[in-house]
């Protein structure tokens, strides 16, 4: 699985790798001029509308080096290579899914780091004393700065974990069938739904509102709820991790 991560990362690494290059080498310039206040006013806006801009850029390049990685799992010739390794199934997909996951948050948080650096140095000299105040002053709400972290991590792992799932069940599963695009499509919305009706499990724990056929869930923020949630979340991307696994196992139609 080593070997399966290193060479998911080298694929994944191709785009992004350079783009990241860029943005943190110019970043690290305006972040450093800044520090010594060398950056007239105007130098000062243009930094944080170009790390703005960095921000974009790194997700667009976070998805091509995606389905780089994806490519390496179901399009020749890299699939060949990934199909006809020695090792389970789910092992080459864990180190995929890893690969991608360590580069995409990797990259984002430090270009989002570099552009909140750059604003909160825009805004006053005091950087240090601004966050340390921040910090302060909604020391209470640090609870829900983490639970929502860790939301978005378990949130991303399910996207994550539905795409390789209905990509892997055309590519076998809906191979021969007819429209299987429509079939794996219509898989994909069904998954999502289904991700969402699954929150009724919690629903003794708060309360439940229907739009149509939308069902919202509200939660209380309090004891064992939050961790429940993102327990929950965790757990459907596992299942959908297991039931990937298993249809890697299959004549993959590469």
């Amino acid at each position: 699985m080593k070997a399966q991560f290193k060479h998911a990362f080298m694929a994944g690494l191709y785009v992004r790798g350079g783009v990241f290059a860029v943005i943190f080498v110019m970043n690290l310039a305006f972040i450093t001029l800044g520090s010594l206040n060398l950056l007239t006013p105007a130098a000062h806006v243009t930094a944080v509308s170009l790390g703005g801009i960095a921000i974009a850029v790194m997700m667009a390049a976070n998805i091509i080096g995606d389905v780089a990685v994806a490519r390496r799992m179901f399009a020749a010739p890299g699939a060949y290579l990934h199909a006809l390794t020695p090792v389970p199934r789910w092992k080459t997909l864990l180190a995929s899914v890893l690969a991608m996951a360590v580069m995409d948050f990797v990259t984002m948080a430090a270009v989002i780091a570099g552009e909140v650096w750059l604003s909160l140095n825009l805004a006053g000299r005091g950087i240090w004393r601004i966050i340390w105040n921040a910090v302060r002053a909604n020391a209470s709400d640090l609870p829900y700065v983490l639970f929502f972290i860790l939301l978005l991590i378990a949130g991303y792992l399910l996207i994550m974990t539905i795409i390789m799932f209905c990509v892997t069940a055309e590519m076998s599963v809906f191979y021969k069938m007819r429209a299987s695009g429509l079939i794996t499509f219509l898989l994909a919305c069904g998954c999502f739904y289904a991700a969402s009706l699954l929150q009724l499990i919690l629903a003794p724990f708060g309360s439940v509102e229907r739009y149509g056929v939308l069902i919202t869930l509200y939660l209380p923020f309090r004891g064992a709820v939050p961790p429940l949630y993102i327990l929950l979340v965790l757990m459907e991307a596992a299942a959908l991790f297991v039931l990937t696994s298993k249809f890697m196992e299959r004549k993959m139609n590469i």
